[in-house]
């Protein structure tokens, strides 16, 4: 890839060039709601419902830390954690739509377009709403200007190495790397027909590099996942040497957990995923859903994200880590949702033939 052709594609710096991919330029429908406060009906009501689903791609551990933090603060309202891939919780409600089965009540997806999909006219399935921390501490480019969603939390894509195997110098330094003869049987990636974070990265690495790219990957023997969250386990026990691609903040996590992990950041850009998070209008408790959704974006549960989970934040309020880099410096690339809702099946259907799974 010649520096010429990178020089042509849409490469963001900063935090604040998240904002297209959750708030997706859309024509406004109508202006979003004013925002909604916590107030004892609400919690009264939502306690005679007494549960509600989360339809959830961020990991097991994550949704259900969440939950049960939500249930300590409001004892009689249960949440039920439905954690899958980002494609297939996609899949899921398209199906149950279909049949008219209303199960789900707040969903978090790690592919935005999905809500670009969800709220489109000819389903309009999002429920407007905005919560007092949304419209006070988040930026307005990480809300949906409809009110349909907010970024509840973003992490990056990194290469990542184990330090036990890899020499810092000799580990690589950017996706073109990757295709060294030296890596073959070394490398472990996610998959993005599962992960809606892996589908994001695969349509960058489309974009910016292009399809012969990933023809040239797929002749390293990969080891094959589903989860962006997969391939930081592989490489912190050994089993390979370098991922491709997967979640900084398992990495960071690691390094913490003194795991011989590092994290790289390719010279072409790092992917940054948004999780943006909604209410469906079809949601069987639609109380307890906006009473879950005023807690996930509350200052209580952003600091966990942070704290606990090494993920990042946009609320204001929010503190980060101690000595730990802003977004800002880093390299970013965006995935544009509409264009990566149009070319997500053939991604899909081409990636797996690449690859063989």
């Amino acid at each position: 890839m010649s520096h010429k052709h990178l020089s042509r594609r849409t490469v963001l710096k900063g935090g604040a060039a998240l904002g297209a991919a959750t708030a997706f330029a859309q024509p406004l429908k109508a202006a979003a709601p004013p925002p909604s406060a916590v107030t004892l009906a609400l919690v009264e009501a939502a306690r005679k419902e007494g549960k509600a689903s989360f339809y959830t791609a961020l990991e097991l551990n994550t949704s259900e830390r969440l939950a049960r933090t939500f249930e300590a603060k409001y004892p009689g309202v249960a949440i039920r954690v439905e954690r899958s891939g980002a494609e297939r919780i996609y899949q899921r409600i398209i199906q149950e739509q279909a049949s008219r089965i209303y199960a789900v009540d707040v969903v978090c997806s790690t592919d935005p377009s999905h809500f670009l999909d969800w709220t489109a006219k000819d389903k309009d399935w999002v429920e407007p709403y905005v919560t007092e921390d949304m419209a006070k501490h988040f930026p307005s480019d990480q809300r949906d200007p409809n009110g349909m969603h907010a970024t509840l939390c973003a992490w990056l894509e990194v290469i990542g190495y184990n330090t036990n195997l890899v020499k810092s110098e000799d580990a690589p330094k950017s996706y073109t790397d990757l295709l060294d003869p030296k890596w073959h049987g070394k490398i472990v990636k996610g998959h993005p027909g599962y992960s809606g974070a892996i589908l994001t990265n695969t349509y960058l690495w489309v974009r910016e590099l292009g399809w012969p790219f990933l023809e040239k990957l797929a002749q390293q023997k990969v080891m094959q996942l589903q989860s962006a969250a997969d391939p930081p386990k592989k490489i912190a026990i050994g089993e390979r040497a370098v991922m491709a691609d997967g979640n900084d903040y398992s990495l960071e996590v690691g390094k913490l957990n003194k795991q011989p992990v590092e994290v790289v950041h390719a010279t072409e850009g790092s992917p940054v995923i948004p999780v943006p998070s909604g209410i469906f209008r079809s949601a069987p408790n639609p109380n307890a859903a906006r009473l879950f959704q005023n807690f996930l974006f509350s200052m209580e549960a952003q600091q966990i994200f942070i704290d606990v989970f090494a993920h990042r934040s946009f609320h204001a309020l929010a503190k980060e880590r101690a000595g730990r880099a802003p977004l800002s410096s880093f390299k970013l690339l965006q995935a544009d949702p509409k264009l990566m809702l149009a070319q997500s099946e053939e991604i899909k259907v081409r990636y797996s033939k690449l690859f063989g799974v």
